[in-house]
């Protein structure tokens, strides 16, 4: 079955001063990490990589990985602009922010028509996600009825910085089927040890729950249900100049309204990716020993 790996890119890091945090050579001959995520999916069984990104880095993107990857997989790219909108809505005079990764992927109506799986271009997920997500896209059918989603579910203390707070979605599970996500604020280990969330008012998490990275797996026929949710959500803000689609928020509808429900696919891998600038020594350092280890090859890409 012919399986396609989304790319998130269209967005700048605010935290990541200096830069398109996405473009940072990460691996000893230049790679970035999406290089590593394109690697897993391909050896997992993707066939097709589609950039979602912002037209005018697109040189930047065929110069740091486009060409390159072009000679082993096929690519393709969508841009999220903000008039790609519902027919009869525009764009509110002063909106400069981007819609959210839900409209994003929204935008890939008519270039993705196969199962897919969606991910964020600077997070670092590891072997085990790209082959549960693929397996999963090719074993399960959706039915009329309902879609059938999957999602890769993070252990919590896999996915800390050691550098700052990080949001991550919280996920409840009931017979690993997703039943909530909690969008989940100001994530950090204290000097105690404990993994707590939030400011003035502080809660105590379990550090072996589940999160989600915004790593997807999405059946034939979900565009077309996002869209439609896209539509709804732009008849509440046509106005705003701030409100986003997130593609969580649209799946925990889907999944509240009975329209999909979602597998939770758990992996063991250590997330790791570029929330901060500080963080970037890390990765490289956590890039190399997967090298050392066999796990990747010192040059990825032939």
């Amino acid at each position: 079955m012919s399986c396609t790996l989304c790319i998130l890119a269209a967005g700048l890091g605010s935290r990541f001063k200096g830069g398109i945090k996405q473009l940072e050579p990460f691996g000893p001959n230049g790679e970035i990490i999406m290089d590593y995520s394109i690697y897993d999916a391909v050896e997992a069984g993707f066939d097709k990589v589609v950039f979602i990104i912002r037209k005018d880095i697109r040189d930047a993107f065929d110069k740091m990985i486009g060409n390159r990857i072009s000679k082993y997989v096929k690519i393709d790219y969508v841009y999220q602009e903000l008039d790609c909108l519902p027919e009869g809505y525009s764009v509110p005079e002063g909106r400069v922010k981007p819609w959210g990764h839900g409209h994003a992927v929204c935008c890939c109506k008519g270039v993705i028509n196969e199962p897919f799986a969606v991910i964020n271009a600077d997070d670092f997920y590891g072997k085990e996600a790209f082959v549960k997500l693929h397996d999963f896209l090719c074993n399960e059918n959706s039915d009329r009825k309902k879609l059938h989603l999957g999602m890769a579910g993070f252990i919590l203390k896999n996915t800390l910085s050691d550098f700052g707070a990080v949001n991550r979605g919280v996920c409840e599970v009931k017979d690993s089927m997703l039943t909530d996500v909690v969008e989940t604020y100001n994530i950090r280990r204290e000097n105690d040890g404990k993994v707590y969330s939030g400011k003035e008012e502080t809660a105590e998490l379990d550090e072996n729950c589940y999160v989600s990275m915004n790593m997807w797996a999405c059946p034939d026929g979900f565009i077309d249900k996002l869209n439609g949710m896209f539509t709804d959500f732009m008849k509440e803000n046509k106005d705003s100049l701030t409100a986003e689609f997130l593609l969580p928020a649209g799946i925990d509808t889907m999944i509240k309204t009975g329209v999909a429900d979602c597998k939770l696919l758990e992996t063991h891998d250590k997330w790791f990716g570029v929330t901060y600038k500080e963080d970037k020594p890390t990765v490289k350092a956590d890039i190399a020993k997967l090298i050392e280890a066999g796990v990747y090859p010192e040059k990825l890409w032939k």
